[in-house]
């Protein structure tokens, strides 16, 4: 299924880095989705995995610590458990974490874009939308899936409950909200074929680009 906006096409000029952004919630596939863009040659970035390593920054460290707790590090390592139970339950304490991790992401990966030789970029987010990362991208793809199915594999992935699981969908936007500000959707619903969707979506971006450089 995508839904591709038509405004989505000025955009594309030569010589500009398209950044294109990958989303969804929670169990959806994003990375999936990231790692098949990244198979075809095409430099991906995963701010979630980034984030991860900036919390063993010294001053972020010192600055979860102070709003968190001692206890949500054991030693130089990030006790993921213990803060996920804090944030997950306190909507403000959530709003502290992100402002004060995604403007760090948000540096660190302007960086990496300046780094890179190509000009089509991937960037997933799970918070794409929420952070407002979404607006230095130039188009978005959103993973969507049946909300049991997320369930069933976050459950899997993390070994966590099902209502440990639900209480962090409730955090986040709902697939039809995601999908409002995108201008593809894929569905990873476990029968559509993931990779054929993918294929789909780099031809209309790669094509779009190359008859606009030409025309240009």
């Amino acid at each position: 299924m995508f839904f591709v906006a038509f405004a989505l096409q000025y955009i594309y000029k030569v010589n500009q880095k398209k950044i294109i952004g990958i989303t969804g919630g929670i169990g959806s596939g994003k990375s999936l989705v990231s790692e098949l863009f990244s198979s075809l040659g095409h430099p991906s970035y995963n701010s979630d995995i980034e984030a991860k390593r900036l919390y063993l920054n010294p001053e972020i460290k010192k600055e979860v610590i102070s709003i968190f707790g001692e206890d949500v590090y054991s030693g130089n390592v990030l006790n993921r458990a213990v803060l996920g139970s804090k944030v997950f339950s306190d909507k403000a304490l959530l709003e502290k974490l992100n402002q004060l991790i995604h403007p760090a992401v948000g540096a660190h990966f302007k960086n990496w874009v300046e780094e890179q030789d190509s000009n089509l970029i991937f960037k997933e987010a799970a918070i794409l939308i929420e952070s407002e990362a979404y607006k230095s991208c130039n188009g978005i793809i959103t993973v969507s899936a049946s909300e049991s199915l997320r369930t069933e594999r976050v459950m899997t992935r993390d070994g966590v409950s099902e209502a440990e699981v639900k209480n962090r969908m409730d955090k986040q936007l709902s697939d039809k909200e995601r999908e409002s500000y995108a201008d593809w959707v894929i569905l990873n619903d476990g029968t559509s074929s993931v990779i054929k969707q993918v294929m789909k979506i780099r031809k209309i971006i790669i094509d779009t680009s190359t008859k606009l450089s030409v025309s240009n």
